[in-house]
This record gives structure tokens, sequence and C-alpha cells, in this order.
């Protein structure tokens, strides 16, 4: 799904962690009323108003958009899940591994994380997306 976001990537402010989670409800479920995101959101329920407030400051960083039906507002994600996990992602290999995404796969591989099996099978399907 192409979602048509009106601030590039790259100047969006980074989310809280409470933000992410209504943006992975977004990802997951479409597009939401407040009401829904309440009824989503596990025990303690969090109040209504402070749903409204969470979704508002989603909107005004550009995350989310809505459309009117008369007094209420249903709010849809502008940036996709994928766009979003691979900004954080580039972030964290700019801020820990000096851009280094070498570094971010050694990193990895010394901590066990990755397989040097693993990393020969992503080699492989990097090789063969080029020969596509």
């Amino acid at each position: 799904m192409h979602y048509p976001n009106a601030i590039p990537m790259e100047k969006l402010e980074k989310l809280t962690r409470r933000e992410e989670e209504l943006m992975h409800c977004f990802w997951q479920r479409g597009p939401l009323f407040v009401r829904d995101l309440v009824e989503l959101w596990p025990e303690p329920k969090p109040h209504f108003n402070t749903l409204s407030t969470m979704v508002r400051a989603l909107e005004a960083k550009g995350y989310v958009g809505h459309k009117a039906y008369g007094t209420t507002y249903q709010y849809y994600p502008l940036v996709s899940e994928t766009e979003f996990s691979r900004r954080t992602l580039g972030g964290v290999i700019r801020r820990y591994f000096g851009s280094s995404y070498l570094g971010a796969v050694s990193a990895l591989v010394e901590e066990e994380k990755i397989s040097v099996d693993e990393l020969r099978e992503l080699i492989d399907r990097i090789d063969s997306q080029k020969n596509d």
C-alpha cells in the first residue's frame, strides 16, 4: 500500500514509545477512530482524551492524517511501517556505527545475533536480486 506522506521521511520527528505503539495499531488495522484505539488498547486502558491527544501529536508530526465525519475524525497512517523501520534502522546505524552498515553487520556477527550461514544466505539473496 502506498502512503502519500506530506513530509519527507528524513524530516519527520522521532516517536515516543507510546506513539510508536499507536502507529502499530494503524499499520495493523488501517484507519481508526480514537474510540477504536481505546477498545484495542490493553488494560489498563488510557482515557479517551489521552489517546486523542497522542493521535493529534502524531498528526502534527506528519505520521497520520484524518478524515472528518461530522465532529469526529478517523485517522489513518501517512507513513508505512516499512518506511518507518528503514528510517529507524538508518538512524541507529548512523548514531551507533558511524553510518557504517558493515560495522553494524559485524557487530551482529560478533554478538552471534546472525550466523555466518545466515550472512551467506543474505549475500546470496542480494546477488540473485542484482541478477534479476
